[in-house]
């Protein structure tokens, strides 16, 4: 792909033909000036080291000059630009959890929005770590595999909602499993999973699974979202979720199973407040483990051509230098059997 930065450069090319006037203008108030101081006889012999065709060749070599000197201006650039880098990380995968049980507002806006800001207030101090992320609800799926590209992560994270999985139910254990799969195969790497959920109606054997993680040397720091004393989940089109006797279902944040999971993965529990509670704790947990080294490819939307531009420019500016515009007398042949006649 090709392009020019600063386009408005390029209205100057609409001055190369008033450039081209000037000339002739030049060339022609010069021929005027000497005709009128000279006779016909005299003007011949005072323009005969001059070469219109010199003048013109120097003129046109001046003009490529000046136009590829604005076409540098104007900032040619081709994209796309791919570089290596390497970089030393750890990988963390983010398991939230997207049931619709997190659209309780016992934590503002929601449970919801309230995990989703406590996992890129996180993911914003963790620049050079490869990250993913997992969604669960009655199912866990994959929703960006362990990446190097920390900005497209945060992006998926603020698009997570809990229309993605239509299946309710929170498989917690299904979740970690799912984690410990997606992480690289690399040895000499730190593996953390960090979950985010109210921990409520969990399915499956997360216990089990936990122990299965520390045994992989993958390390799980839980976030519980929500209220022990529990709070009515908000349906969509108002009012609040009932069970089948019409009762009002009350969604209460599970404390007991989250710190047992992060206990038994060598990990860390914690409680995300009402008010801004940050994860400190977690964050300095993971600077301690181990990180390798990684190739990431990075990519530079466009690569600058400029130079290029200029350099062609000096190279017609020069030549246009070289050019004189007076034939040499040594090579007028004309003049010099002229001058031999007269000696003799």
């Amino acid at each position: 792909m090709f392009r020019f930065a600063n386009t408005e450069i390029l209205w100057l090319l609409l001055l190369l033909p008033l450039y081209i006037l000037l000339l002739i203008y030049i060339r022609y108030r010069r021929t005027r000036r000497l005709a009128r101081f000279a006779t016909k006889d005299a003007f011949q012999r005072l323009t005969s080291y001059s070469s219109l065709p010199r003048f013109w060749w120097k003129s046109i070599l001046l003009g490529f000059a000046l136009i590829f000197l604005i076409l540098g201006l104007a900032r040619p650039q081709f994209g796309l630009k791919q570089t290596k880098q390497r970089r030393n990380a750890a990988e963390i995968m983010f398991v939230l959890d997207v049931s619709k049980s997190m659209l309780a507002e016992d934590v503002r806006p929601n449970r919801l929005e309230r995990a989703k800001l406590e996992i890129l207030q996180l993911m914003r101090k963790l620049k050079d770590d490869r990250v993913g992320l997992i969604l669960f609800a009655g199912r866990a799926y994959v929703q960006l595999p362990i990446t190097s590209d920390n900005v497209s992560a945060q992006m998926f994270i603020s698009k997570a909602n809990c229309e993605m999985i239509s299946e309710q139910g929170t498989v917690l254990g299904d979740a970690i499993d799912l984690a410990l799969n997606s992480f690289s195969p690399q040895a000499d790497v730190g593996h953390a999973i960090v979950i985010i959920s109210d921990g409520e109606s969990h399915e499956g054997n997360p216990i089990e699974k936990a122990e299965e993680a520390a045994q992989k040397g993958v390390r799980i720091f839980t976030v519980g979202i929500g209220s022990p004393e529990g709070v009515p989940i908000p349906e969509v089109g108002g009012g609040v979720k009932k069970d089948a006797n019409g009762n009002i279902i009350m969604s209460k944040l599970d404390e007991v199973t989250l710190s047992q999971i992060a206990a038994k993965a060598n990990g860390i529990y914690m409680r995300a407040a009402a008010g801004p509670s940050g994860l400190t704790p977690i964050l300095d947990e993971i600077e301690t483990m181990q990180r390798a080294e990684f190739e990431q490819v990075a990519y530079s939307v466009y690569d600058e051509q400029f130079q290029t531009a200029f350099i062609i420019a000096l190279f017609f500016f020069i030549a246009s230098l070289l050019v004189m515009e007076r034939k040499h007398p040594w090579f007028n042949l004309d003049s010099l059997f002229a001058e031999n006649k007269e000696k003799k």
